[in-house]
């Protein structure tokens, strides 16, 4: 890359926001530091296949938490903490600003209402960049935002286990502590099929070594993701991995099938054969039951997962959780096809739900529109799941 291409790339021109974070940090400030994935070529994933990824400079990271800054003590002076303002008083703070930056005002503006305590850094990698410069990275925020308790990002397992780990504490010490890791699969064979770029023993390496340097772990998984041929070896040597790491967290999402992936393409080529919600709740009931020795919280906070209500810590609330998805398999195959239809459209969290949600009949009249059975009821709730993903 000759000099001037290089001025060109790393001119500031303004405050940047990617377009993704985890749902536990739909309250986070977003800063930016890397642009889409270093690896990008997961099969099941449609998020950044068009975009090239890139490293942002950090001198324009820390323009942007300037300016981050900046704003935040402007809105704070003219605004009571506390007590959420009129809109007339938002638009006149906003109008205030150049338009180039409303983006950071709007990103500080929902930060101030959401209690200012969390804060991600974007996009899918960001322990990829130089240790150095994420330190003094860090150490700008923690400066800037003192108030913030709590500092995230996502990782790759292969990018974690190149670091350090004296790099890893000292970027720990600079306020970095949660990490979220997107696991997916604990079996080496399903993890070749989707192209994840790791192996169980990476994760297992990656995990541990975030614990080892003090920070919060989040572990994803992705119910549905070994297919009918490797559903139960995925629960199985997922439920290993995870005994071993003894994450903080272990959240699910579910396996959605979008047009556009490479997996859907081995889907329609016969090569791929999805599992039936029935099937991935059996698959999920002896992941959850294999977990063992932990003391990592379960999280089902994704619309895709067909149990939202599983939630609770290990060992004391292994049994509750199991006996979310018990209850499920002791429906009628009638009232598991209508569950499933009301958790699609966003009705039901838990089985439960079937004898106290007020949007029962609704739900009973969409089955009878679309002439739902236990027979074509995955074929229906497919369509209303392509709207999340």
């Amino acid at each position: 890359m000759t000099e001037q291409k290089r001025k060109k790339r790393d001119e500031y021109k303004g405050f940047e926001q990617g377009p993704i974070r985890p749902p536990s940090e739909a309250s986070s400030l977003l800063i930016r530091l890397t642009r889409n994935c270093p690896w990008n070529h997961c099969t099941f994933c449609p998020v950044y296949k068009k975009h090239r990824f890139s490293l942002r400079s950090k001198e324009n990271i820390l323009k942007d938490i300037d300016l981050l800054h900046t704003y935040l003590n402007r809105i704070m002076q003219e605004l009571d903490f506390g007590i959420y303002p009129s809109a007339e008083k938002i638009n006149d703070i906003f109008n205030s600003f150049e338009t180039k930056d409303r983006m950071a005002f709007n990103a500080v503006m929902h930060w101030y209402a959401s209690g200012m305590e969390s804060i991600f850094l974007q996009d899918a990698n960001s322990l990829i960049m130089k240790p150095d410069d994420l330190v003094e990275i860090l150490e700008r925020i923690k400066h800037c935002f003192p108030m913030a308790t709590r500092i995230t990002s996502y990782a790759r397992s292969h990018t974690m286990t190149r670091i350090s780990d004296v790099n890893m504490k000292r970027i720990a010490d600079a306020g970095l502590n949660r990490i979220h890791i997107g696991m997916e699969s604990g079996s080496d064979r399903v993890l070749q099929m989707v192209k994840k770029g790791a192996t169980k023993a990476m994760h297992i390496k990656a995990g541990l070594k975030v614990k080892k340097a003090g920070m919060e772990l989040s572990e994803y998984v992705m119910p549905g993701l070994g297919g009918i041929d490797l559903s139960v070896e995925h629960a199985l040597e997922t439920a290993e991995a995870l005994n071993v790491i003894d994450a903080d967290f272990i959240r699910l999402r579910t396996l959605a099938m979008s047009g556009k992936t490479a997996l859907v393409k081995d889907f329609e080529k016969g090569n791929f054969q999805k599992c039936t919600d029935a099937m991935m709740a059996k698959e999920l009931r002896l992941f959850l039951e294999t977990l063992d020795g932990i003391t990592s919280v379960i999280k089902s906070d994704h619309i895709l997962n067909l149990f939202e209500t599983i939630e609770g810590k290990y060992p004391e609330d292994k049994a509750k959780i199991l006996g979310i998805i018990d209850a499920f398999f002791d429906l009628s195959p009638e009232d598991q096809a209508l569950y499933q239809v009301g958790r699609r459209m966003g009705f039901f969290k838990g089985p439960h739900d079937l004898e106290t949600s007020p949007h029962i009949d609704k739900v009973r009249q969409t089955c009878q529109m679309y002439g739902v059975s236990p027979d074509n009821v995955d074929e229906v709730t497919d369509e209303l799941m392509k709207r999340f993903v």
